[in-house]
């Protein structure tokens, strides 16, 4: 059963960026702002300075999950 929260292709695209940064953040002012709070909303990604945003372990799970389509080992 699936029991995730659904991300919609825009947040799924945030969560991807994210991802590209390599351990880094993303700012805030981008576009893709209101997806990065909504994963923060979601425990994906974490505001760790005022306008700087990177993504959680699980963020980092659904990514793998839902993005790079890799099993759970």
């Amino acid at each position: 059963m699936w029991n995730e929260p659904y991300l919609e292709t825009c947040c799924r695209a945030a969560l991807h960026r994210l991802f590209l940064t390599h351990g880094g953040t993303r700012p805030a002012g981008l576009p893709d702002e209101a997806c990065l709070r909504r994963l923060c909303g979601m425990g994906f990604a974490e505001e760790v300075a005022p306008g700087r945003f990177e993504m959680t372990g699980a963020g980092a799970a659904r990514h793998a999950s839902e993005v790079l389509k890799k099993s759970a080992a």
